[in-house]
């Protein structure tokens, strides 16, 4: 079985903003505790490129996947998106084969 990706982008525009400290020393330990990856990982976008910063929660299933994105907390992981950024972020969700 394959191991699932979500990528969470968050795309650079005009007024956009993203604190990536707070992301790091607040949001990120939310993220684990009510989303469950077995990994999780965050790049910030260098300043020509279309995405402020981008995070990748990686899943042993698609099962574990939405087990986790379909948890009772998931909604305090969205909630607190306000709280770094005021864009809305893309997800993209794939099997990851190499």
């Amino acid at each position: 079985m394959s191991k699932v990706k979500v990528s969470v982008l968050y795309p650079r525009g005009e007024g956009s903003t993203f604190d990536m400290a707070y992301y790091n020393d607040k949001h990120r330990a939310i993220v684990e505790r009510v989303l469950g990856p077995v990994e999780f990982s965050c790049e910030e976008g260098l300043p020509d490129q279309p995405f402020m910063a981008t995070g990748h929660l990686v899943y042993e299933s698609m099962e574990a996947m939405q087990a986790g994105m379909g948890g009772p907390d998931a909604g305090e992981a969205m909630t607190d998106v306000a709280n770094f950024t005021n864009v809305t972020p893309q997800l993209q969700i794939g099997t990851i084969v190499s």
